[in-house]
């Protein structure tokens, strides 16, 4: 809880400063947020990974990389509390630092998808002409093929590795986001305000990046959240069918596929990573639903 005096300043009605503004919208942004019990949900799932993360050497209580075959495709117990795989390792080690690899992943696609797509599309929607027709027609020519096998594709061309799983990732996640950012641009880009920021001088690169951009950042956000779900399933996917993480290194859609083999026996084996999978995606959809309740001016 706040203090009644920093709360005031939060909430003042006529902000000092410009920090105090920002301050205030964040505060009235995570109060929204705050009273909706399923993006509080969800941001307990995204805080339970991040400590898994974090944490995963003091967490685990054995080597995810290495077992000892006496202990193979053994049921939970108290020694090991979701079994163990093929190779006698500890499934719930394999999943805490499988953790790591989740957040990397998604990670690196957040900050380089995203990027991408926004630059490409508040370029088409602000030059038009020319530009603009080749920059969503390479757009669309993306958006033809479904993610996931394009993603196959580019892993497959790329080789297995987790950067070259990113690569890949991230080579098909750009499109949605371009699309995005155009129509926002579109939408503004005949308004008084940047019909003003010409008048005082301002370059079409400096519109471009400190007034149209910004502009487009919270929609994005709210997208990208509600990509990570598929991202973490496409990345689960590459991991299932060898292109992801090199073993031993965990990875879950790769600790699924491990134990496909003996679902019908030795059901935890892959049962609890594709659980740790779903509760991960779910977290995202749920925070991303949050989001956009926060972001969105047209959903108010």
């Amino acid at each position: 809880m706040i203090s009644a005096s920093l709360r005031s300043w939060l909430l003042s009605d006529t902000p000092d400063s410009r920090l105090q503004a920002r301050a205030g919208r964040f505060y009235l942004g995570w109060l929204t947020f705050a009273k909706n019990p399923l993006a509080m949900l969800g941001l307990i799932i995204l805080v339970v990974l991040v400590v898994m993360a974090v944490f995963a050497a003091w967490i685990s209580p054995h080597d995810p990389l290495f077992g000892n075959l006496e202990d193979r495709l053994l049921p939970p117990s108290g020694k090991f509390w979701l079994g163990t795989d093929e190779n006698g390792r500890d499934i719930f080690s394999r999943i805490v630092f499988g953790a790591r690899t989740t957040l990397y992943i998604i990670g690196l696609v957040a900050v380089t998808a995203a990027p991408i797509g926004l630059l490409i599309g508040t370029t088409a929607g602000y030059v038009g002409g020319w530009v603009e027709t080749g920059l969503m027609r390479l757009t669309d020519a993306f958006l033809a093929f479904p993610k996931l096998i394009l993603a196959l594709a580019f892993a497959a061309a790329l080789g297995a590795g987790l950067e070259n799983a990113v690569l890949a990732i991230a080579l098909t996640a750009w499109p949605p986001y371009a699309r995005i950012a155009r129509a926002e641009t579109l939408s503004v880009r005949g308004s008084d305000y940047l019909a003003a920021a010409r008048m005082t001088g301002a370059g079409s690169w400096r519109i471009l990046f400190g007034h149209i951009m910004p502009m487009c950042i919270p929609s994005l956000i709210v997208r990208v959240s509600l990509d990570m779900a598929g991202i973490i399933l496409i990345a689960a996917g590459l991991g299932f069918l060898g292109l992801g993480v090199a073993p031993p290194q965990p990875e879950w859609g790769s600790m699924v596929s491990e134990g496909r083999s003996q679902i019908l026996e030795q059901w935890w084996v892959c049962t609890y990573p594709g659980i740790a999978i779903c509760i991960v995606s779910l977290g995202f959809n749920l925070i991303g639903d949050g989001l956009r309740d926060v972001l969105d001016p047209r959903g108010k």
